[in-house]
């Protein structure tokens, strides 16, 4: 799987805002418990004569589980830093009241350790409690009113623009969320999450004396006399499943191994094209582990792949091939690609095989260790890469042949396409006697959508900012991903589609067909 949610652990509204009636403010109101967050800013609503200053605002906190998200990555199932992104998620929720346009979000991590409280009200502030715009929690007031905030460290700082008001945040701070997974211990930063707000041009125009805070309002000389009233996102009190907020964790995982699909190399291809990547894969009692005695880092020390003609039964004949500079060959002539390890019990190597004159029917490669402990032999049938005088034609029919009616919430499902040619014609013999076997997509993607309101819950991960998170790996057997279920609301129906990408017209293409399952308990 390449995709990871982690919903909020807390979320609360701050607020120096009035109540309904205009004299007293909410600074001691807590929203723990709403179901929705809000940040807002009012200047001018009063005179300057009443209480001095009518400055309102409103912002967001906001804590993830980052012991969750560390106790995955110790236990594999996220990869290690700089091999993942981590995006804030947070949808809009929509109020009947004039959404502001062109404005800016910053988001910061908060320095000081507060509490969600329980309070409800959002209207006229009187559920009392903790955090709230004067203090952290019960024991702990802010340094500065409002809330405290990190913005002293470059690259801490992020900001969101918002051009017609209603849109979602898709944030990447992987670096931040680094730095929590680290803690101090090791030059990271507590998690005490983050606060949101809107920058400090935006945010209501206060002078205090002196330059400085005054009770509960913040001086601000350079802030705005225009009001931006008023900007929800869903909080994780919320009904609604798929828009609570999240830190979702996104990383290419993608598996190319094309021991299926093998090409002696070609004049007319580039050298990297004339390369294939074959994968070891070690279980040991239904699950991955590394191979004793292999590195686990880079190329994997120790761990050769060599190529041998291969007789009637696959057993390796005669000598080891010599092999072309190249991937992991890097001595001429040499009859051993170096190994790469890829992940927990998994190993690749790439290399090239010229045909000569006369091309090997079949050939066996065979993965050892220096001390020539062999791990794994297998078998392949390479073919000329195939060459077009034209685009060729891109019409498939697809199937998931392993789609059960339903699935829970605890497992991760592994779904396998098969793939054919539409136009595919076999003789009745063929029909008759062989296995029709599956094409391989070399990039495809899926999605996964609620079936009763048509509702995206996995977009096709094909953009910029998606790394490859949806992309089908393939082996021999053909295309396949894997699906954490818990990301999906129990009780449902969802459909997945997939999309494939044509190089002859460089765009993804959706194909007609949906697949059908529900998510139970």
């Amino acid at each position: 799987m390449a995709i990871f949610r982690f919903t909020a652990s807390a979320d609360t509204t701050i607020t120096n805002a009035f109540k309904e009636d205009l004299v007293l403010r909410g600074t001691g109101s807590n929203m723990g418990y709403a179901d929705s967050v809000e940040i807002f800013s009012i200047a001018g609503q009063l005179s300057s004569s009443v209480g001095g200053s009518s400055q309102e605002l409103s912002r967001t906190l906001i804590q993830f589980p980052v012991a969750d998200i560390s106790a995955a990555r110790t236990a594999g199932t996220l990869p290690t830093s700089g091999n993942v992104s981590f995006f804030l998620r947070m949808y809009n929720a929509q109020t009947p009241w004039t959404l502001p346009q062109d404005f800016k979000l910053n988001v910061l991590p908060v320095t000081t350790q507060w509490q969600e409280g329980s309070g409800l009200d959002m209207d006229n502030y009187d559920d009392l409690g903790y955090a709230n715009w004067m203090s952290a929690s019960t024991s702990t007031g802010w340094t500065s009113v409002g809330g405290d905030y990190n913005i002293a460290t470059p690259g801490n700082m992020y900001t969101v623009t918002f051009p017609l008001g209603w849109e979602d945040i898709e944030l990447d701070i992987s670096g931040l969320v680094e730095q929590w997974i680290a803690g101090t211990g090791a030059g990271g930063i507590d998690n005490f999450g983050v606060g949101i707000h809107l920058t400090s041009s935006q945010e209501a125009y206060y002078s205090g004396s002196g330059d400085a805070d005054s009770g509960s309002l913040i001086n601000n000389r350079t802030g705005s006399t225009q009001t931006y009233y008023t900007k929800k996102f869903f909080a994780r009190s919320t009904e609604f499943f798929f828009k609570r907020p999240t830190i979702e964790a996104r990383w290419d995982s993608t598996v190319k191994d094309e021991r299926g699909q093998f090409y002696f190399s070609s004049s007319f291809a580039p050298a990297a094209d004339n390369l294939n990547t074959l994968y070891l894969y070690n279980y040991v009692r239904g699950r991955l582990v590394n191979l004793p005695g292999i590195g686990t880092t880079g190329n994997a020390a120790n761990l050769t792949c060599s190529f041998y003609s291969s007789s009637a039964t696959g057993t390796p004949t005669g000598s080891a091939i010599r092999l072309p500079l190249g991937g992991g060959v890097t001595t001429v002539l040499s009859t051993n690609a170096t190994g790469t390890y890829v992940s927990t019990g998994i190993y690749s190597c790439s290399v090239s095989l010229t045909a000569g004159a006369s091309p090997f029917e079949g050939i066996s490669d065979v993965w050892r260790r220096s001390d020539n402990v062999e791990f794994f032999t297998g078998s392949l049938y390479p073919n000329a890469m195939p060459k077009y005088g034209s685009a060729p034609t891109f019409n498939y029919t697809t199937n998931v042949r392993n789609l059960r009616s339903s699935y829970s919430v605890k497992e991760t499902a592994r779904f396998r396409t098969f793939v054919r040619n539409k136009y595919w014609n076999p003789t009745i013999y063929v029909k008759a006697t062989a296995n029709n076997p599956t094409e391989i997509i070399n990039s495809a993607s899926y999605s996964v959508y609620r079936v009763v309101d048509n509702m995206t819950v996995v977009a096709f991960g094909t953009g910029s900012n998606d790394k490859n998170c949806t992309y089908l790996s393939y082996d021999v057997s053909g295309n396949y991903f894997d699906l954490d279920i818990s990301l999906l609301e129990r009780g449902y129906m969802y459909g997945i589609k997939f999309a494939y990408y044509n190089d002859s017209i460089g765009s993804w293409m959706e194909q007609p067909e949906t697949f059908k399952f529900r998510v139970e308990e």
